[in-house]
């Protein structure tokens, strides 16, 4: 163990994944795992696509070697999409990853320097923090809602630990964990302070398409290509991902950047596992084709029904002192409790007396704040689970 690298010791075990074997007990009721609710997965979709692919001429060059950028008809279809989204782009914009986990790890890897400062939200998501704490940042606060340093001080605190502020990270769509999103206004202002500092903007999108109530705002990216005239010239990189619309097993994320970025990627993916799996980038091509629209409207339906169940739950059952989140969309509702209150060890007695798993909110801080705070997520939550496990967690705060 002597000779690991420094970067090992901040490389921690996700409370997340660790919770995510809770799963496995029938007993539990669990709101702590943030995935999709595989019964949804559009499966007859997907096994029909594998079922071309390898049934046809494209066969053999899906099961080879493919190129580090990714399958170009799949890049070619998420320049299109992304065109709805007001990014004017084609396929030389577009980077395939294995998930948008790898797409992380890989602007982490580009941009952070050991001692650089990477600026992310208070809280933020924990798998970016997993993602980017290998290559030894610091972590200052972004406050899209005001508040934020003045430039000036937050490259001062860069040069005193030794770096400088790379890029600013954030969530901007019914963010992991809040369940916030940014006003148009609130995206302007990250866009402002990123160019008073002059670094990059990482938008991460994977939740974007899961939208329940009210009206679409414009992506970081897109209010940036509007301002700097192009792609090119925009300093925020978009990540999107299938996982939370068609399957998070195949693994298939993407990144939307200027191309000399895509190009230092590819470098990267050449170095790293060479390209994501060619069967799966077919496939999910054919699949997103065939269903992508429909099965987005099957899940808003899903998913705001369930949704609605929790907040209803939440308002019934809990006492006093408790407030939450009133998600637009996305997977989660995040919980503050009184002051004083440990998460953590509520979610100990929670699990051995009322058999009901959460996420403790400390977890997504950079600085392991938070403590009086967790997340539930909503998308495995069917009626019976609501309606037994949020009375069973708010007898445990009342007690």
């Amino acid at each position: 163990m002597d000779l690991l690298a420094s970067r090992s010791s901040r490389m921690k075990a996700s409370e997340i994944r660790e919770l995510l074997k809770l799963l496995d007990q029938p007993d539990i009721i669990s709101f702590a795992g943030g995935i999709p609710d595989p019964a949804l997965f559009p499966t007859e979709a997907i096994s029909d696509a594998y079922a071309s692919v390898l049934g046809g001429a494209e066969a053999g060059s899906a099961l080879q070697y493919q190129v580090s950028e990714g399958y170009l008809p799949l890049r070619r279809w998420l320049a299109g999409q992304m065109g709805k989204l007001g990014v004017a782009c084609d396929e030389h914009n577009i980077f395939i990853t294995s998930g948008s986990q790898q797409a992380l790890d890989y602007l982490g890897k580009l941009f952070l320097s050991p001692g650089d400062t990477a600026l992310v939200t208070w809280p933020t998501y924990l798998g970016a923090l997993q993602a980017f704490n290998a290559y030894e940042p610091r972590y200052d606060r972004l406050t899209p809602d005001g508040g934020n340093m003045t430039p000036a001080a937050y490259h001062a605190a860069a040069a005193a630990a030794g770096g400088k502020v790379k890029f600013a990270y954030l969530v901007p769509d019914f963010a992991n964990p809040t369940g916030e999103t940014l006003s148009f206004r609130q995206r302007e202002a990250v866009l402002d302070l990123a160019g008073e500092l002059d670094i990059a903007v990482i938008e991460d999108a994977a939740y974007r398409a899961l939208r329940y109530d009210g009206e679409g705002v414009a992506p970081i990216l897109a209010i940036d290509c509007a301002r700097s005239g192009s792609i090119e010239n925009a300093r925020t990189l978009y990540c999107g991902s299938f996982s939370k619309i068609l399957s998070p097993g195949m693994r298939v994320g993407w990144v939307c950047a200027p191309r000399r970025v895509v190009e230092r990627l590819v470098l990267m993916k050449q170095a790293s596992d060479l390209h994501s799996p060619s069967i799966n980038q077919v496939a999910m091509h054919r699949a997103a084709e065939a269903v992508f629209d429909r099965q987005v409207e099957k899940l808003i339906g899903a998913y705001r029904e369930r949704r609605d169940g929790l907040l209803g739950a939440l308002e019934a059952n809990m006492p006093e002192g408790v407030t939450w989140s009133r998600p637009d969309g996305g997977m989660f509702v995040w919980v503050t409790l009184p002051e004083g209150t440990d998460a953590t060890a509520l979610l100990t007695r929670s699990v051995k007396e009322a058999r009901v798993a959460f996420v403790p909110g400390n977890a997504f801080f950079a600085d392991g704040s938070g403590r009086n705070t967790l997340r539930l997520s909503f998308t495995l939550a069917d009626k019976r689970a609501v309606e037994e496990g949020i009375p069973r967690l708010a007898a445990l705060l009342k007690g």
